[in-house]
């Protein structure tokens, strides 16, 4: 199933960007599996999210390069302040799989 059209004003408006993970912590107040990310986006600054990637194991996550949309806005999660969206591809079985370059640094614009 595919989302509707949208324009592409829409969808280069969402900032990505490039992160390394610095810090991965349990999050047992979420109602579904997640796990609290820290990331570096570089200029921009350590933001952090929570994301429902419990698949990865603490020592798989840090240090990878992600991708972020970091300008949605700040979101409350079981009473945590989430900064940006961890991107993403989700399986038919429901796991998702995290964006990750080949290369680059945080800060890095995705294009």
């Amino acid at each position: 199933m595919t989302k509707p059209q949208t324009s592409a004003d829409a969808f280069f408006s969402v900032d990505m960007r490039v992160g390394r993970v610095v810090d991965v912590a349990e999050f047992p107040e979420a109602r579904k599996p997640a796990w609290k990310i820290t990331v570096d986006f570089g200029p921009i600054g350590t933001l952090r999210t929570s994301a429902q990637v419990t698949e990865y194991a603490e020592d798989e996550l840090i240090g990878r390069l992600v991708v972020g949309a970091v300008n949605l806005g700040a979101k409350r999660i079981a009473g945590f302040r989430s900064e940006f969206l961890l991107l993403g591809a989700q399986g038919q079985d429901g796991v998702v799989h995290l964006l990750a370059p080949d290369q680059g640094t945080p800060g890095d614009v995705v294009c």
